[in-house]
Parts: C-alpha cells; sequence; structure tokens
C-alpha cells in the first residue's frame, strides 16, 4: 500500500494514477479519513493528559467537594476517553480499507491504456516460426500424441482441467529441471512452497481472497486460499522482518502448483492449456534495497530472456501498460512467445516481471535498518520463470514436424531423455 501521507501531499497524482490504472479507489476518502484520524489522535492525547492531570491532583490532601469534583471529572474523561479510543479504532479500520484499495503508482514510462492491446512492444527476439505444412495447435497435438488428456481432465475435475501422461510428464519436468538450473547457478535458493496460504498474506501481497472479481480459490471454514503463484508464499516468507542491510539481496526460486478461478476466461484465446485451474510454475523473487530495484527487476527481465532465448522460442518483449499492470506493480515486463496454434499464429504471454516497489512491503512489515539506523521498507520483486503449461504449448506448437510429431529444442533433451515425441 501507498504511505497515507503520500497520498495526502500527491493528491493529484495519485488520482490520476488511479485513473490511469481504471481502478475503483477513492483517494478522497483516504484523506478525509488520514485527517480525522490525525485529528482523533491529538484529541485522545489531550483527554488523556488531562487524566493524568486529574489523577496527579487525586494525590494530594483534598476537601470532600473537590475530591467529588475531581471524582465526577475523572468519570467523565474515562467515558470521554473511551469514546475516543473507539471512533479512532473505526476511523483507522476505515482508514486501512480504503488505503489497501489504491494501487501503487506507475512508474512514469509505463504505457497509459486500457487492455493488453495497449501494451508496447520493446524487443523482440527471433522471428515467427514458418512451416511448409498447416500447423496444428497444441490441443491437436497434444491429443494426437497421446500426452495431454483434456477430456479425462473434464470429467474428473471439471473444466479447465488435464492430465499430463507419456512424454508430457518428462516434459513438464524437464522444463522445471532447465529453468531451475539457470536460476541455481545466478544465486538464487531454491524452494518448493506450500499451495495454500493465509488470506492476511494474500491480501499483503495484493490478491483479494473473496468476492466476485476474486481469482482465487478459497478453503471453506479457513482464513486460507489455494495459491495462484509463489509470489504469495515467498513474499510471506519474510513478513514482520527486519533485516540487517548487509543480508540484501535475497534471490528466490519457488516452485509451486497454482490454482485460478479463472472465472468467464472463454473463447480461443483461452483455450487449451494457456488458461487453466492448476498449473506448476517456477516463480522468481527478490528482497532488496529502494536504490537497487530497477537493477533487478531488468536483471529478473533478463533471466527469462536468456530462459526463452535457450528453449530457441520467438518472444517479444512488452512494456505493460497502466491497466494492465495489477494494483502492486510499479512497472511490468511480459514476455510473449510466438504460438503458431493462436488464432492462426499470435504472440501469447508466457511470463511477466513487476517491480512492486515498497507497496507489498508496507502490507505485509518487511523493512531493513538503514545506515542511519532507522527502519525502511525494502523493494519486493516478482518475475515468472517459467509457467509449465504455457511452456509445453511454445514448445509443442513451435517444434511441431510435418509428421505429427514434435522434436524437442536441443537445451530439453538431457532433462527429458528424449529427442522426439512420437506418436503411439
Amino acid at each position: 500500500m501507498l504511505d497515507y501521507r503520500f497520498i495526502v501531499e500527491n493528491f493529484p497524482a495519485v488520482k490520476k494514477n488511479i485513473a490511469d490504472r481504471f481502478m475503483k479507489a477513492d483517494a478522497d476518502a483516504v484523506v478525509a479519513l488520514f485527517n480525522r484520524r490525525t485529528d482523533l489522535t491529538t484529541r485522545l492525547q489531550s483527554l488523556q493528559q488531562q487524566r493524568n492531570a486529574n489523577a496527579a491532583s487525586m494525590k494530594g490532601k483534598l476537601e470532600s467537594d473537590a475530591r467529588t469534583k475531581l471524582i465526577d471529572e475523572g468519570k467523565k474523561l474515562k467515558d470521554d476517553i473511551a469514546a475516543a479510543e473507539a471512533e479512532l479504532a473505526k476511523v483507522e479500520a476505515d482508514l486501512d480499507a480504503e488505503g489497501r484499495r489504491i494501487p501503487n503508482m506507475a512508474h512514469p514510462d509505463a504505457p497509459v491504456g486500457k487492455e493488453d492491446k495497449d501494451n508496447l512492444e520493446v524487443k523482440r527476439v527471433g522471428e515467427p516460426t514458418k512451416f511448409d505444412f498447416e500447423p496444428a495447435d497444441h490441443v491437436k497435438l497434444g491429443q494426437d500424441l497421446d500426452i495431454i488428456d483434456f477430456d479425462s481432465g473434464t470429467k474428473v475435475s471439471g473444466t479447465k482441467f488435464y492430465y499430463l501422461k507419456n512424454e508430457g510428464v518428462f516434459l513438464e519436468l524437464g522444463l522445471v529441471r532447465y529453468a531451475l538450473d539457470i536460476l541455481q547457478k545466478k544465486g538464487f535458493t531454491p524452494f518448493i512452497t506450500p499451495d495454500v496460504a493465509r488470506e492476511e498474506i494474500l491480501e499483503g501481497i495484493g490478491f483479494n481472497p473473496r468476492g466476485a472479481e476474486s481469482n482465487v480459490y478459497t478453503l471453506e471454514g479457513e482464513d486460507s486460499c489455494l495459491v495462484g503463484t509463489a509470489e504469495i508464499t515467498l513474499g510471506g516468507y519474510y513478513s514482520d522482518t527486519i533485516f540487517a542491510k548487509d543480508k540484501l539481496p535475497l534471490r528466490m526460486a519457488g516452485l509451486s502448483h497454482c490454482f485460478r478461478r479463472e472465472a468467464g476466461a472463454a473463447g480461443q484465446f483461452s483455450k487449451g492449456l494457456y488458461r487453466v485451474h492448476q498449473f506448476t510454475k517456477l516463480e522468481m523473487f527478490v528482497y532488496c534495497l529502494p536504490e537497487e530495484s530497477g537493477k533487478f527487476h531488468e536483471e529478473l527481465r533478463s533471466v527469462e530472456e536468456e530462459i526463452f532465448s535457450g528453449l530457441e522460442i520467438p518472444f517479444r518483449v512488452v512494456d505493460t501498460c497502466t491497466g494492465d499492470l495489477g494494483a502492486p506493480a510499479y512497472r511490468k515486463w511480459d514476455l510473449e512467445a510466438w504460438m503458431p496454434g493462436r488464432n492462426n499464429g499470435e504472440w501469447g504471454e508466457v511470463t511477466s516481471t513487476s517491480n512492486c516497489t515498497d507497496y507489498q512491503a508496507r502490507r505485509l512489515n518487511i523493512k531493513y535498518k538503514d545506515d542511519d539506523g532507522k527502519n525502511k521498507f525494502v523493494h519486493m520483486l516478482n518475475g515468472t520463470a517459467i509457467a509449465i503449461s504455457r511452456g509445453i504449448i511454445a514448445v509443442l506448437e513451435n517444434f511441431q514436424q510435418a509428421d505429427g510429431t514434435v522434436k524437442l529444442p536441443k537445451a530439453l533433451v538431457p532433462y527429458c531423455g528424449f529427442e522426439v515425441i512420437k506418436k503411439k
């Protein structure tokens, strides 16, 4: 969340940022509640001082009438303090609720726009794959090669679930290990994270656990949810922590399942593995000093580029527009891989990396002790090393052969143990 004083002092810029992001948040309410809290705090302190003075006066030798008057004043002060504390608690709760709806400020260079079509392409690696035959999409390839079973997934679990089988299993595990080896060499500490997190951690990261617009599966009767990304569990790992400055930066890599409701996700752009309720993902996470977060954001992006360059998959990098950033992100880069089977050939998002500055750290109370002895909020960044389901799409569709088989990228062969996925 943003600092309340920052909102008050930069009110026009905060309101413009909300509008640019096309989000529903009430900066006016935050300012009014902040000012009301300040007034109530001042009044409460004054009442407490009067109470202390009243108590001190009671210690001396007093006439009966004077003592009675002080007792009556003390009772009234007690009631006034209780009322002021109750009102202050209510105002603070309302301020917290409204403050959490205010999105992070966007980077000045982030393109202003509402949807992914407004994202700005900044880099392209490779050219769209060309074939001398009519390419199939990954759904047909997966069924013909007997490595993906959507029908059984639907029968057993519902729509947008699937089984991986045969070489599909080794393809998933191979992609995980391929990416994990790259991250380990770059100093990332590997984790396998829980698939469940408390609602307070989700809220701290910036996810809405409940409500019609939530993309989260909540656990009935619990204050916890299935995670949609290891960003949640890696970000919550150090909640309520104060780091020594020399312990930063921290690089973490978390492997987890991801669960997403994907309500309303339908149509050709969501078919097959592209948008599903459960998938495996390897996530990168960085805790760092504020002055270094821009540098680490570029580092995370370069790791994503290295992973997909090594897989020989054409991709482009886009600067994500304000309306597609999400509340916590200050700036976000998306990698979009070429997917020949997507609407006769289109770019599809495979990874993203976000610099969330201190927005999540304020919610989760994660700080470091600076050289001046003061505790300050860290900056937190996240990036998808690889979302396996979309990685499988890109591999199958770009490396398909005329005979319907799929020849693996050279980098994956040592991890999978075979060069070609053949028809059964």
